[in-house]
């Protein structure tokens, strides 16, 4: 009888060691089949961009032109970026975030140098990746700067705003050249930003406007990166963007602003923490999430404080896949309640 009991856990072990040449023999499969074909190889990384070209347009010199290209971690593996260079002066890019976990997004900040360089520019960006395999990504931007429009500062500044206020500014813009420029309107993409252009002097081809700028107390929480385009009679160029910059402070900020549990083995328990942090002591009423997988520790958050630690845990049920789900924290300040996406990946058994 104990022969038959020692066959049976040779058995199990046999199993066990063919299962992880298995997994060896398709990771290594799939490795040649990379390297054999460059093309398949680039492909994975490029699929994570959301834009691959960018064109500035028409900017004047000085002018603040900066463009992200974002990028998603679609993967369970982690995604390093190693390198990232240019082929003209004329762009700078820089890496936001190297390191990208499962779903995690990052982006390659491209900077148009418009003090240094003026006319038609375009560059190649080579973005290179080393985990979890390499590969080179190419990204492009082009534009044109113009030395006729000049600006007093690079961008519209609004500084640093508390939710709920107004905030104006106001920038001046001088043109030299046609005697009869004009700005004609100026739009913005965003329904809380808006502009008017005045012109203030008109001389021998040299016009003068000053750009009064608005962000209004319904504007979202968070980093304001916008573009007001200013529309000219110039047909040969009619527009010419102009950056409007700025920070909106939450009454209340949760950080991190999404929660990535991880990669988790069925019925895995992990636990992680959220901050909250308030411009007053305040205390967390209720938290609560529409899966019965996330799980919270209240018992300390009763007590008015500025700032809150929040763990939550998450128990992984016995489905491989995407969890994805909404945090919801009330609070007793009475403001809109915060909500965030909370999710993990459950590995296949």
């Amino acid at each position: 009888m104990g022969n038959v009991g020692g066959l049976k856990g040779d058995n199990r072990s046999d199993q066990r060691q063919e299962r992880i040449m298995l997994k060896k023999m398709t990771l290594a499969l799939t490795w040649v089949a990379w390297v054999a074909c460059p093309a398949m190889s680039q492909e994975w990384a490029r699929k994570m961009f959301e834009k691959t070209v960018h064109d500035f347009g028409s900017v004047p010199r000085f002018a603040k032109a900066e463009y992200e290209f974002v990028l998603t971690n679609l993967y369970v593996e982690d995604v390093h970026i190693a390198d990232v260079r240019s082929s003209c002066g004329c762009t700078t890019p820089t890496i936001k975030k190297a390191l990208l976990k499962t779903h995690e997004k990052g982006a390659i900040v491209a900077h148009f140098n418009t003090d240094r360089f003026v006319g038609y520019k375009g560059a190649t960006i080579t973005v290179t990746f080393d985990k979890p395999f390499f590969a080179e990504v190419q990204l492009q931007v082009s534009g044109t700067i113009r030395t006729d429009v000049a600006m007093s500062s690079e961008s519209v500044d609004m500084g640093t705003v508390e939710q709920g206020s107004v905030a104006e500014k106001a920038i001046a813009l001088a043109y030299s050249g046609w005697s009869d420029w004009k700005i004609l309107d100026v739009k913005s993409s965003n329904p809380h930003i808006s502009a008017k252009a005045v012109e203030v002097s008109r001389s021998d081809g040299q016009v003068n406007y000053h750009l009064f700028v608005r962000m209004d107390e319904n504007m979202p929480p968070g980093y304001v990166k916008e573009h007001l385009i200013l529309v000219t009679n110039d047909s040969s160029s009619s527009s010419i963007p102009v950056a409007v910059e700025g920070v909106v402070q939450a009454g209340l900020v949760v950080s991190p602003a999404s929660l990535f549990m991880g990669v988790v083995e069925p019925g895995q328990k992990v636990t992680k923490q959220l901050v909250v942090k308030g411009n007053k002591p305040f205390r967390i009423v209720s938290v609560d999430c529409d899966d019965k997988g996330f799980q919270f520790d209240t018992s300390s958050l009763k007590v008015p404080k500025p700032l809150h630690l929040i763990p939550v845990t998450f128990v992984a049920g016995n489905e491989p896949g995407k969890v994805a789900k909404t945090i919801r924290i009330e609070t007793d300040l009475g403001d809109k309640s915060p909500v965030l996406s909370a999710y993990a990946v459950v590995a296949g058994k």
